[in-house]
């Protein structure tokens, strides 16, 4: 029986294949016995601190580890089952996506774009919310997830040329032309999917409007320190926090790709441990340890890690001008964004309305750079306000 919400719109151009996600005994078992065989460094002052200055603790880690070892992934496959998923081949590429369909003839389309270490897991949250108010026949919206080239279950970038975030938004957009979008959609993202996001609304005429939860950038000259609110300096201190202390991993990622890589496809509890920092320091809430082992799970289990990290390397060496400091990227079709304190870099309104036509914003007292994840409510509220603000340009 088909599940509900996946009745493709007539108007694709190519019909997707269906998917279910199934991953075999055989390497849930070999994941298990790799995880009750790895072994966790001796502690060390620096894996002592329980503030993690110097990274995740030693205590944590063999915490997480131990609940690896009986956790059970079936549920978390069962849990993916239950929306509708399906792939494209794209550029000889398998490209995997979520998707709900709309049964409604103005439905607006909308990509939701994940980023690193994310997937599509980190929107599933807010697409529960959507199937618990409305039914296909009422949903406004046709929303779909795709897995970005190399995570998860889509197929890794080419092994014989370089591929970027500009091949990366060709990719996507071909998703939605394909599914019959070609008149218009909205992309949203954060992370990795703000970039994709700003190249999609920039490069592409069918998508209309882009809405943020991210961007990264430095001071603009000319913007005046009396424009930006004192909610809004304090949290700058977030940023340098960020760049002095939890930025390494980023040039471990864009400078030795491969190093790292081949590291961490060796063993689950290393993953584990590169990941699963990620997940501690960079929410406002705690994210749940059951959580966490999903997201890890899935990437060990798809060995994504390594084909997913490349586009770090378009950060190294820094460029002089970040993405959305350059005029190139700079918005001109309506730009919505929502402001979560506790993101990489908090990045004040009077800065992002330099990159773009800002049209909506909202700024949250709570939430940081898993919003999807950590706050999928207030998300989805900034998300549907915004598409209904620019309803008239995307139809």
């Amino acid at each position: 029986m088909a599940l509900a919400y996946s009745d493709i719109p007539s108007g694709a151009k190519v019909p997707p294949k269906p998917y279910q996600l199934h991953i075999s005994d055989a390497q849930i078992e070999e994941l298990l016995v790799l995880v009750k065989l790895s072994k966790v460094a001796p502690p060390t002052y620096e894996s002592s601190q329980e503030d993690r200055k110097y990274g995740i603790t030693r205590d944590w880690l063999l915490e997480a580890r131990q609940a690896w070892k009986s956790f059970d992934w079936r549920p978390t496959e069962q849990r993916i089952n239950s929306f509708p998923q399906f792939t494209y081949e794209i550029e000889d590429m398998t490209i995997h996506f979520v998707g709900l369909f709309s049964k409604k003839a103005d439905a607006i389309p909308i990509v939701l774009l994940h980023g690193w270490p994310g997937s599509f897991l980190e929107f599933l949250p807010l697409l529960s919310l959507l199937k618990d108010k409305y039914s296909p026949e009422e949903l406004p919206y046709h929303v779909v997830v795709p897995s970005l080239p190399g995570f998860t279950l889509s197929s890794g970038p080419p092994l014989d040329r370089d591929f970027t975030g500009e091949d990366t938004a060709r990719v996507i957009n071909q998703v939605m032309v394909n599914l019959g979008f070609e008149g218009g959609y909205v992309a949203q993202g954060g992370d990795i999917g703000s970039r994709i996001g700003r190249i999609m609304a920039v490069d592409y005429d069918a998508c209309k409007a882009v809405h943020l939860n991210a961007c990264y950038m430095g001071k603009p000259a000319h913007v005046q320190e009396s424009s930006i609110s004192e909610f809004e300096k304090r949290n700058l201190a977030r940023g340098e926090w960020f760049m002095t202390y939890g930025a390494a991993y980023g040039f471990e990622h864009g400078s030795r790709p491969s190093t790292i890589g081949n590291v961490l496809s060796a063993n689950p509890v290393a993953l584990l441990a590169w990941v699963g920092e990620k997940f501690l320091d960079w929410p406002d809430d705690p994210i749940p340890l059951n959580d966490i082992l999903e997201s890890v799970s899935l990437y060990w289990l798809t060995e994504s890690f390594p084909r997913c990290i490349h586009h770090y390397r378009e950060q190294v060496p820094m460029p002089k001008l970040q993405l959305a400091e350059n005029p190139r990227w700079y918005i001109k079709k309506p730009l919505g964004f929502s402001y979560f304190p506790k993101e990489l870099m908090p990045i004040p309104r009077a800065w992002i309305e330099t990159t773009g036509n800002l049209v909506f914003w909202n700024t949250h007292e709570k939430g940081g750079h898993f919003a999807a994840l950590e706050r999928p409510a207030d998300l989805l509220e900034d998300l549907t306000a915004f598409v209904e603000k620019v309803r008239a340009d995307i139809k």
